[in-house]
């Protein structure tokens, strides 16, 4: 009978490993555990940085929509151009037709033949110069038409040029477009992830944040040092206060920074381009020493936000989404530049 051998006890270096496998794997997250929610103070960071992030494909947006309304004119005009030249063509072919069928049946026999046949030389002779204006008209009208249908081919291809740029720029339109809602729908979701008495919370800060700035008690009306054109532009401004911030937007309900600066200045008579970096590069420059109200503040770089300076250390802007025209101290934000229309 064999005999049964009993097992080894395991090594004390086997009995360390095994505690510390155990250990570390004591120490991995199980499924269960979830990652900690932001706070209210990191999401409205996030947000705030999604807003901002937001704001520069919003400018871009701007200038691609104001190419395409552009290109889009061209188009209409080219399309009735095209119309008209082939109307022009159309006329000139019923003109031809008449005078080629006259000169087909003369123009098969000789004119020598013609003649001796004719019973009445002159009568043949008066024929003969009618047909000889006829075929002049005739070839007249040969060259004006070949020359409508080389303006109108030239026409087609400049046609076809401008609806390719066209479709190109409605593509870049749409892809900033997403990239601005993109921004928005991951704000949207961060602030959707709060409870009520956090959103609560969140709004109550930005609110303190707004009446420590200043952006709370901004007054109604303007009745500050501006005058002339610029004061009209202020007091256009100033009537906006309130309203909400809308990005791509230039009136009369909502408006972006740029759209609210460039309907201000055009209340007044004064005619700026659409977007942030097309306004700061027409404007002349000033130094911040030497701003006067009605100067367009640049923040943070060239084409990223503006607003309006209205005097006394502040200005008047569109500020970002979810929040309303609203008047701040000059320095709420880093300063860039000014320019004056």
């Amino acid at each position: 009978m064999a005999k049964h051998r009993r097992p080894k006890p395991p090594s004390r270096s086997r009995i360390a490993t095994l505690g510390m496998a155990a250990g570390a794997v004591s120490l991995l997250p199980t499924q269960s555990q979830a990652a900690p929610k932001p706070t209210v103070d990191e999401v409205r960071k996030q947000v705030e940085q999604l807003y901002e992030e937001a704001e520069a494909p919003t400018e871009e947006y701007n200038a691609v929509r104001e190419k395409q309304e552009k290109l889009q004119r061209e188009v209409d005009g080219a399309q009735d151009r095209l119309a008209r030249k082939q109307e022009e063509i159309n006329e000139l072919r019923e003109k031809i037709g008449p005078l080629a069928a006259a000169q087909y049946r003369s123009g098969g026999i000789d004119p020598s033949v013609e003649l001796f046949l004719s019973g009445d030389p002159d009568d043949y002779l008066d024929k003969a110069q009618i047909l000889d204006r006829t075929g002049d008209r005739q070839a007249d009208a040969l060259r004006a038409m070949q020359s409508k249908q080389r303006e109108l081919a030239q026409e087609r291809a400049t046609a076809q040029q401008r609806l390719k740029s066209l479709e190109e720029t409605r593509a870049k339109a749409a892809a900033k477009k997403d990239e601005v809602q993109g921004k928005l729908t991951e704000a949207r979701k961060l602030l959707n992830n709060l409870t009520a008495a956090q959103r609560a919370k969140m709004e109550a800060d930005q609110e303190r944040d707004d009446a420590s700035a200043g952006a709370s008690d901004s007054p109604s009306s303007y009745n500050g040092p501006a005058s002339g054109r610029a004061k009209t532009a202020i007091e256009f401004a100033y009537a906006q206060l309130g309203k909400p911030y809308e990005w791509g937007s230039t009136g009369p309900n909502s408006y972006d920074c740029s759209g609210l600066v460039g309907a201000a200045w055009r209340s007044a008579g004064v005619s700026l381009p659409r977007t942030v970096k097309q306004m700061y590069d027409a404007g002349r420059k000033v130094a911040k020493s030497d701003l006067q109200p009605g100067d367009i503040i640049y923040w943070y770089n060239d084409n990223q936000h503006n607003g309006m300076y209205v005097g006394n250390g502040k200005a008047i802007h569109a500020p970002r989404t979810g929040k309303n025209i609203e008047i701040v101290p000059l320095d709420s934000m880093p300063f860039f530049a000014a320019s004056r229309p």
